[in-house]
């Protein structure tokens, strides 16, 4: 390909970098999700605060992040992880996460001995986790976010045999739950319920 043929806009390239008004309008809707994520980091603390006694210390004790990003896969993000624990080969976090152009989605991250010391609790409620249509994180690496099937598969296709299998021999876990953006409205619930629901996992 030459210079010239790499150097020239198409139609609708032209059209888009002549337009100001939808890049002012990306910046408006991740300021939105932003504001968002600080909402409902302030909720997620209140609901720690109430359950401090039956949590583990470095639940009770994390505070809120919220980071961006413009290059998930080529799109923009935005990312809220509380609680949050990332040390050597331990982690324990639930990770909110906004992409652009695709969905909300909410997940619990555990690794190393966290992991281990989860395993019966995680165990116990694989048919609870099955109803609530929970998806578990199957790639070989615990930081793609998106659901296809080379990272996310229903728990419903599993057996708690197979589940336990997969759980013991990877060394993370990581479960998650997504709503489209088109249903923007129900975010801010659909987030609150299901942190509500996953917190309940990392109970003493």
């Amino acid at each position: 390909m030459n210079d010239a043929i790499k150097l020239s806009l198409s139609s609708g390239e032209l059209e888009l970098v002549c337009n100001k008004d939808w890049i002012l309008a990306k910046k408006i809707v991740i300021d939105k999700v932003y504001f968002l994520m600080g909402e409902l980091s302030q909720k997620m603390q209140k609901h720690t605060m109430h359950n401090k006694s039956m949590l583990p210390t470095i639940v009770a004790e994390s505070s809120p992040k919220i980071s961006r990003g413009e290059n998930y896969r080529g799109l923009p993000y935005v990312m809220l992880d509380y609680p949050r624990y990332f040390k050597a080969n331990d982690t324990l976090a639930i990770r909110t996460f906004f992409w652009w152009g695709n969905f909300f989605s909410i997940n619990l991250h555990l690794s190393g001995a966290i992991k281990e010391n989860a395993l019966p609790i995680l165990k116990s409620n694989f048919n609870w986790l099955q109803q609530n249509s929970y998806y578990l994180c199957i790639h070989s690496g615990p930081w793609e976010h998106h659901f296809e099937a080379d990272n996310y598969r229903l728990l419903k296709n599993y057996s708690a045999t197979e589940f336990e299998e997969i759980i013991h021999k990877n060394n993370f876990f990581k479960i998650g739950i997504s709503i489209p953006l088109d249903q923007w409205q129900s975010v801010p619930a659909f987030i609150e319920y299901h942190f509500t629901e996953l917190m309940e996992l990392l109970k003493n």
